[in-house]
């Protein structure tokens, strides 16, 4: 049987267009898992990184389904922007936004930005979406996340770049190229600010270790010596996942990695660590988020103040470095809590352990947050910015929001300047006490020739 011309059309080289906008600096899975199922059902398809590449108009024009990787807020607001041109462009072009935000944001993206979103396990889904344009539907996908096992196949990274114009690993060895692999997707957590429980509802899916290990195979081939997995937590399956590194560590022992997990997951498999750390991972991040109980109880996240300090010693006695993340400036949070995080990160000396915009972030309550069900934030709350596609709310303390202003003003300056994370921690401190009326301690100086830990050149956050 002949394919009718228009679904020829889409199985031509570039009729199919994926783009990425952002995806913490290192080379987007958004591309390259859907790329390779892509391939698999004979598409021909392009992708850009637009990260790391210029917007293509020529590409554009040329293409009959754009598809846009969105799997975190600042991707979404980028690829909204990349949307509108596309559309101008090329207004016959299926747009469809596909990624953890796509959903969130389903109706927002199908009120005249995108013809179709997908979430979740989305990509036999995108595959599926892409013949019903080629057979002349006008699909407009799943509104609500696509929730089944998938067959993956290796994911399709030789069109892109190699890791060198990506987010490096930064050590005692010096900078080196890293990869990025993801060997579980979804989590089993409801932690209430999070975007991952509105999207899986508490599941996560493993993506077969055999796959995992190809998928690292060629990106050490392609220079990489350090991977990062960046699953939303790696403890979620610690037997799946300790299959990996331990069969990665076999046949790359040069080869570091670093992971993500719950503060209540490095306490509960704490017997893991040592072993993580022989393994060669470098360090761990983990949302702390604060070290206000009352925050933490309003967030659900599954941990305490004095969780934190026991995580943090299991780790130092396992030697693996803690590098926590950080959301200060919620309604619940007080400037004493603000002043006390600051403290904390420098009697515990992780100045180094922390990306400066840490300390600048602000909740964000994205459409469908779990934050909306809770009656504790109704006071606060205002309306949905459709531009920064997020609910705004207020401080009830209005030093909190012009501190919150300042301190993003400091880690940008810092930021540009390329600016020592000491000295940007510094600023940010100075204004704290002096926002509360209050003399700024003195700094607290590092021992001569202690090591700064291992850090990825591209900050974390979401």
């Amino acid at each position: 049987m002949i394919a009718p011309p228009a679904a020829r059309a889409l199985h031509a080289p570039g009729a199919v267009l994926l783009l990425s906008c952002y995806e913490l600096g290192h080379e987007p899975q958004g591309l390259a898992g859907p790329l390779a199922f892509l391939e698999r059902a004979g598409y021909g398809p392009a992708a850009l990184d637009l990260a790391v590449e210029p917007l293509d108009e020529t590409r554009l024009r040329a293409a009959r389904f754009i598809g846009i990787s969105v799997p975190m807020h600042t991707a979404l607001r980028l690829g909204v922007a990349t949307a509108r041109r596309a559309r101008q462009v090329n207004p016959r072009a299926h747009i469809c936004f596909y990624g953890l935000y796509a959903t969130l944001n389903a109706d927002y993206l199908l009120d005249g930005i995108a013809d179709s979103v997908l979430g979740g396990e989305y990509e036999q889904e995108l595959v599926e979406v892409v013949g019903s344009v080629a057979a002349g539907a006008r699909s407009r996908g799943r509104r609500e996340p696509v929730l089944e096992r998938l067959d993956f196949p290796l994911p399709r990274r030789r069109s892109l770049a190699l890791p060198a114009p990506y987010a490096a690993l930064i050590d005692e060895r010096g900078r080196r190229p890293a990869g990025y692999v993801e060997a579980s997707r979804g989590c089993l957590h409801h932690c209430r600010h999070c975007p991952i429980p509105p999207v899986y509802g508490g599941r996560f899916f493993v993506v077969p270790a055999d796959v995992v290990l190809a998928d690292i195979r060629g990106q050490v081939a392609a220079g990489a010596t350090h991977i990062t997995f960046g699953d939303p937590d790696f403890l979620n399956g610690p037997g799946h996942s300790l299959k990996i590194v331990r069969a990665m560590h076999a046949e790359f022992p040069h080869v570091t990695f670093d992971c993500t997990a719950k503060i209540e997951h490095l306490l509960e498999r704490r017997d893991l660590l040592p072993e993580l750390a022989g393994l060669g991972c470098a360090f761990i991040v983990s949302a702390v988020e604060s070290l206000s109980d009352v925050v933490l109880a309003h967030l659900e996240k599954g941990h305490t103040r004095a969780d934190v300090h026991a995580a943090l010693a299991a780790m130092r006695v396992a030697g693996i470095a803690l590098r926590p993340s950080f959301v200060p400036f919620t309604p619940w949070a007080t400037l004493d809590d603000y002043l006390e995080l600051l403290d904390f990160v420098a009697a515990e000396d992780l100045v180094y352990h922390v990306d400066p915009v840490q300390y600048g972030i602000r909740l964000l309550v994205p459409p469908r947050s779990g934050l909306l069900e809770r009656p504790a934030l109704r006071p606060f709350l205002g309306p949905l910015d459709p531009t920064a596609l997020t609910y705004t709310w207020t401080h009830p303390d209005p030093r909190m929001d012009d501190l919150q202003r300042a301190v993003m003003t400091i880690v940008e300056r810092g930021t540009r300047q390329e600016a020592d994370a000491a000295s940007t921690f510094e600023r940010v401190r100075e204004a704290a006490y002096r926002a509360a009326g209050r003399p700024t301690p003195p700094p607290r100086r590092r021992s001569a020739g202690q090591p700064r830990p291992a850090r990825l050149s591209e900050p974390w956050f979401c």
